[in-house]
């Protein structure tokens, strides 16, 4: 059995960053180090470093005066930052710069006179934290039907900005029926869109030209992981999605010649390893990767971390 890894695939910049902090914070101030909500959609990378000594909450008020606090990869409404800053929190913030960079993108819309429109999922994480993040009334939506129910007037100054984990041809339908009801509307540039997300999605169409089953890893509750497992159905390949070896089906691949191996932003690299594992317990494997855009961004992490300053309260 040929096993073909996808080429990006696994952890971008800002989820290696995000675990940095929690990382770096724990040795610096010692343990419990407490992250409101799941730093990154990954239970493995969540048990890791749960068992290193952080704490996970989805609400400040489980966090106790004086703890060291971080901030999701995902962001958090303005609310939860001047919740923190009114109980004197020490603040690590988490958030992912491309997802701080819709935030401000936003905000410039916004504070020009524009209406302003996120296209992104409801209920997602970062979706909420850049609602809360904007200062005015965000008009969320999700589907071109979406667009159609806007009761914004049609002529009126309008602005689009989108979730980091959707990628060009995600949004492309949308922005064209946004630029089809409005006749003044302004959005980013397509080179803003997170670069993670789209070269996942394209080495997974890449992938679907020469596997004949896709094996994607990550957390149900990973978006962009639902998304690379979509795509793979939509190119005509059975496609599925797991969060280790231990969720391997056999069916799935017995039978098979190549399986293509892909894993979402937030999953760690050892559990594509356990995945090829699992594999070689069915059929002698071959692994070999296609050749695809290789990552060399790094995002910096906060400056109390690059030094022995104490966090912001």
């Amino acid at each position: 059995m040929r096993v073909i890894l996808a080429q990006p695939r696994g952890f971008c910049a800002g989820v290696v960053r995000a675990i940095d902090i929690v990382e770096r914070a724990l040795e610096k101030y010692g343990e419990p180090v407490y992250v409101r909500h799941e730093i990154v959609h990954n239970k493995h990378v969540v048990d890791t470093l749960k068992n290193k000594g952080a704490r996970f909450v989805e609400e400040l008020n489980e966090v106790p005066d004086g703890a060291v606090t971080v901030f999701s990869a995902h962001g958090v409404p303005q609310a939860v930052v001047k919740d923190a800053q009114a109980r004197g929190l020490p603040v690590l913030d988490a958030t992912c710069p491309l997802v701080s960079k819709v935030h401000n993108q936003g905000k410039r819309y916004a504070g020009s006179g524009r209406k302003l429109i996120l296209i992104g999922h409801a209920g997602h994480p970062e979706v909420e934290g850049t609602m809360g993040q904007v200062g005015a009334p965000v008009h969320l939506v999700q589907s071109e039907a979406d667009v159609a129910a806007l009761s914004i007037p049609l002529d009126t100054p309008v602005a689009y900005i989108t979730q980091t984990t959707l990628s060009i041809d995600d949004t492309k339908s949308i922005i064209v029926a946004l630029k089809t009801k409005f006749r003044n509307i302004v959005g980013p540039e397509t080179t803003d869109i997170c670069y993670a997300t789209q070269n996942r999605q394209t080495s997974v169409r890449e992938l679907a030209k020469v596997a004949d089953v896709i094996l994607v890893v990550g957390a149900k509750n990973s978006s962009n992981s639902n998304r690379l497992c979509e795509i793979g159905r939509e190119e005509g390949v059975p496609s599925y999605l797991i969060a280790d070896g231990s969720e391997l089906n056999p069916d799935w691949v017995r039978g098979v010649k190549a399986v293509g191996l892909t894993a979402g932003a937030s999953a760690p690299e050892r559990l594509v390893e356990d995945v090829i594992e699992a594999l070689g317990r069915i059929e002698t494997v071959e692994v070999t990767q296609m050749d695809g855009k290789k990552e060399h961004i790094e995002f910096r992490l906060p400056a109390e971390l690059r030094n022995d300053r104490a966090p912001a309260a």
